[in-house]
């Protein structure tokens, strides 16, 4: 039997693609949880256990989070800038992908340049893509 992440939670605004997402992750069987938020401050609730998130009990910490770059009011940016204050306990060791449909290059390049982003990856996620990040991060996974 294969080990499977404990959870992958994406933050991402566009439903379809959400829905798309969570049924790839689901078939390939990588995960015992997946979760989705639609907001920057969803993901801030979710990870904190607060906000409607806080509803008596611990949501799965994720292993794995994919955050969409552009979503409206708070972006992934910003995000980033409220989820880097968070205390240790509620990030560590959660790896983190930016996923966009940007074209624009100095996206990927501030991704580089930030420490809590470990990886880049276009939209739509294929299995492949998914492989390729839990071979790289997850190997007891593969």
């Amino acid at each position: 039997m294969k080990q499977k992440l404990m959870c992958i939670l994406f933050i991402d605004d566009d439903e379809p693609t959400n829905f798309l997402n969570r049924l790839l992750v689901q078939e390939m069987d990588c995960a015992h949880h997946v979760e989705v938020v639609t907001s920057g401050v969803e993901a801030l609730e979710y990870l904190t256990g607060t906000g409607d998130f806080s509803n008596g009990k611990m949501n799965p910490r994720p292993d794995l989070i994919f955050l969409d770059i552009n979503m409206p009011g708070m972006d992934g940016w910003e995000f980033l800038q409220h989820y880097e204050k968070l205390p240790p306990n509620q990030k560590a060791n959660i790896v983190m992908v930016m996923l966009t449909t940007s074209l624009n290059p100095d996206d990927e390049h501030a991704t580089q340049k930030n420490i809590e982003i470990a990886g880049f990856e276009n939209k739509p996620l294929d299995p492949e893509v998914i492989k390729k990040i839990l071979a790289r991060f997850f190997p007891e996974v593969c």
